[in-house]
């Protein structure tokens, strides 16, 4: 049994200009590290201020290291066919450096598909670019020479190659994260299949678990990430009250495109996005619930898509940290069996 990680995610989304939602990211990571948390983690997306605020992750994370003195420093993710892989560990290597060793670097293929397309991409090229752009990456920071003898990553960083997670929907994706030994990232929510829209997450997840366990070669320590939604508030009243709007908001997307409302009540529809919302004891209750939170080494929590405003989402990190985070840290992590 390993006592497990608990980490806060942001996608940057609160309701102001750039500059402001970056200063409030900021102040939530640091009051994250005061409170115990062991990680921070931000998402990359690029032009649609409404899925997420931040084109440019590792320039914000130099930021937030400069003000912050412990806690571990994620991308969940940056994605990565869209990006120059050599910049990308040339990046890196320096901010981890900056950070002292702080840096973990998700990495996934996904995005929304009309953003591929600025990049000289299309969504159908994804996978291949990624895997390429991935050996890329990974040979340099283990000190590859790049094009020619002389050439090799500069600062060298071969710690990051074994910092490394990948997001995945599918088993074949746990498969291929679990032989090259990187850590998975398990989403917060995820689509169900057509002819099952009423699969609980841990349905669709354990699978992944599962896979990417058989697959880890031997001696290697298995690194899981399950990022949830949720929001904590002193009474479920509040809490349910200000998650509504950005919950139904969400549901609005998804039937846009093309999902299936499993029911109509607002229960109902913080089942469809997996959010876990309320006072203390509902959300300890609900998350109890999820088969797969015993079987990880780290849990990250956030408020999206309930974007509460920016104190509500302090103090919801605050509840998390006095009254989740011990129970869950106390489940351990048998990893190997789902029990």
């Amino acid at each position: 049994m390993t006592t497990k990680r608990i980490g806060f995610f942001t996608r940057l989304l609160d309701k102001v200009p750039a500059k402001e939602r970056y200063r409030l990211a900021t102040e939530q990571i640091q009051h994250a590290e005061r409170l115990g948390f062991d990680s921070a983690w931000i998402a990359q997306h690029h032009f649609h201020e409404e899925e997420g605020g931040l084109p440019s992750p590792l320039v914000f994370l130099a930021h937030v290291a400069a003000h912050t003195q412990r806690i571990r420093l994620g991308t969940a993710i940056i994605t990565l066919p869209m990006e120059n892989a050599l910049r990308v560990a040339e990046d890196a290597a320096v901010l981890d450096l900056l950070a002292d060793g702080r840096l973990e670097i998700g990495l996934g293929s996904g995005g929304t598909p009309a953003s591929f397309l600025p990049f000289g991409l299309t969504s159908e090229e994804r996978g291949t670019v990624f895997a390429e752009n991935l050996h890329t990456l990974i040979g340099a920071w283990r000190g590859d020479s790049l094009a020619h003898p002389d050439n090799h990553l500069y600062p060298p960083a071969p710690d990051l190659a074994r910092r490394i997670w990948i997001a995945t929907f599918s088993v074949e994706g746990a498969i291929r994260a679990g032989k090259s030994g990187h850590g998975l990232m398990l989403s917060r929510t995820q689509p169900r299949p057509v002819n099952q829209p009423e699969l609980p997450l841990d349905a669709l997840q354990n699978p992944l678990v599962d896979a990417y366990l058989a697959a880890l070669p031997a001696g290697v320590a298995p690194r899981i990430l399950a990022s949830r939604t949720a929001f904590v508030a002193d009474s479920d009243t509040f809490a349910r009250k200000l998650a509504e709007p950005g919950i139904r908001a969400q549901i609005k997307q998804y039937q846009a495109a093309g999902h299936q409302l499993r029911g109509e009540s607002f229960d109902d529809l913080l089942g469809q996005v997996d959010a876990h919302v309320g006072s203390v004891e509902r959300v300890k209750a609900s998350l109890l619930q999820d088969s797969v939170l015993p079987r990880v080494t780290d849990i990250s929590f956030q408020v999206h898509s309930v974007e509460p405003p920016h104190a509500e989402t302090l103090r919801s990190v605050e509840l998390i940290a006095e009254h989740i985070a011990p129970l869950l840290r106390a489940l351990g992590s048998p990893l190997l069996t789902g029990d």
